[in-house]
């Protein structure tokens, strides 16, 4: 089916049917997820979907309606639902399409190959990884491997004249496992996402890794309530950026649910800090031609040397502020309207190589995993559960769990005075190690 000619085709119908303004989204994809445990396969699962999703617009008033039959009739039902659910919402000026802005040029998000590759051989890669991981002696128990891909193609079109489309595909694989003393159980895991199959790294390196992430946390102690340095480690950047990027949403900002929302264009956080949102990076997960409602991606400093200089806008959220479309529109599936998200988002790497962080750091903790919201986009406060190693004298000593971490977004931000040089750029929300000077530690 010509999916591109077909979308231009349902933007006239909607036309024909009262609207005043639509958009057609149409996905086609196929997904598929492998499971294995003690060698053996627990599941694999393959399906092909489509659907088609419609925004009609009608003297002002939005609507949505969906589909996944492609008949003339179920086609035909869902613009007039559509068209008849606006005669029931709210007028808004805001209601708007975007202008045809064309495309964004992004090498690497498409692999061909990937389709060709035997079953067996992705089947055997989650095997491998599962297997090298339970020779490592500390390790008793496997929670299972996996191996998922999917490859799709999007298309929208819209009354503006905007009709384009893209191809992507993703491929992931991973192992999680259990190390066992006495009556100490701890479990670790380790994965890897990549756009193409043959980037995916090796299952020595991920299973290496897993066996690490699980056996390196028995023996853990406690320690005192405390102020200390806290290193977070590289996997656990998350925890900072996640709420920065939900306090930077234009629709949280214009409704003055951030902490950010009247900080625009001064400093909010150590000079160390850069903050990148990259929807054009080669081979990036998190990269595309254009977002989900056709406005064409870009590389935006969000945070440059601890100055705040943007917030994300979809076209709506946009026209409301008074401003344009940052090309941040997300788009949950064609059964979705768009919402706003990032792309690639990131902390800029630094110099100082995680060792010598460690290694200045007299008394602190070395954080590897936290539970809970991190820091509220809302009001910036920061608290979560903490577990890692205490670092005595520039030294690992011993594993703790247990810990609680608390602070003020701001305290901590400007508090950042060291930061790595490992930032992994294979992840599509990552930070390198950094270190926040002095924050509140919970313990005994």
């Amino acid at each position: 089916m010509d999916y591109k000619k077909l979308a231009d085709q349902l933007v006239k119908k909607c036309l024909t049917r009262d609207a005043d303004a639509a958009e057609v989204y149409i996905e086609s994809g196929r997904n598929l997820s492998i499971q294995v445990r003690n060698g053996e396969i627990e599941t694999i699962q393959e399906s092909a979907t489509h659907g088609v999703g419609f925004r009609v617009f009608v003297k002002g008033r939005m609507a949505f309606a969906s589909c996944n039959d492609f008949s003339d009739k179920a086609l035909e039902n869902a613009i007039e639902s559509a068209v008849k659910f606006a005669g029931n919402t709210t007028p808004d000026e805001n209601n708007v399409l975007p202008e045809n802005r064309g495309i964004t040029r992004v090498e690497g998000l498409y692999d061909p190959q990937i389709s060709q590759i035997p079953m067996e051989s992705k089947v055997d890669l989650a095997k491998k990884a599962e297997k090298l991981a339970m020779e490592d002696r500390r390790i008793t128990k496997s929670s299972g491997a996996r191996y998922a891909e999917g490859e799709g193609e999007i298309f929208i079109a819209n009354s503006n004249g905007l009709l384009k489309n893209s191809k992507m595909t993703v491929c992931s694989y991973g192992v999680s496992v259990v190390a066992e003393k006495g009556d100490q159980k701890s479990s670790g895991g380790e994965s890897c996402s990549q756009r193409f199959f043959a980037d995916l790294k090796l299952p020595e390196e991920i299973a290496e890794k897993a066996a690490k992430n699980a056996y390196e946390m028995l023996d853990p102690k406690m320690v005192k309530t405390q102020k200390a340095s806290v290193i977070f480690d590289s996997d656990v950047g998350y925890a900072i950026l996640g709420g920065i990027l939900a306090a930077i949403n234009g629709k949280s900002v214009i409704q003055g649910r951030s902490f950010l929302a009247k900080k625009m264009d001064q400093q909010i956080a150590s000079k160390l800090v850069t903050i990148i949102d990259d929807g054009t990076r080669p081979k990036g997960l998190g990269s595309k031609l254009f977002d989900g409602e056709g406005v064409p991606t870009q590389k935006r400093i969000i945070i440059d040397k601890g100055v705040l200089k943007g917030f994300m806008y979809n076209t709506t959220t946009a026209k409301r502020a008074g401003v344009k479309s940052t090309g941040n529109a997300s788009r949950g599936g064609f059964t979705s309207l768009p919402g706003i998200s990032a792309h690639n988002f990131y902390m800029e790497t630094g110099k100082t190589p995680p060792e010598e962080i460690i290694g200045v750091t007299k008394n602190g903790l070395l954080l590897k995993g936290v539970t809970g919201y991190g820091i509220n986009p809302v009001n910036g406060n920061f608290s979560g559960g903490a577990s890692g190693f205490w670092v005595k004298n520039g030294r690992i000593a011993f594993p703790v769990k247990g810990l609680t971490i608390a602070g003020a977004a701001f305290e901590m931000l400007n508090g950042i005075d060291m930061v790595g040089d490992d930032l992994d750029l294979n992840r599509s929300f990552t930070a390198p190690t950094f270190r926040i000077k002095l924050m509140q530690i919970g313990g005994e």
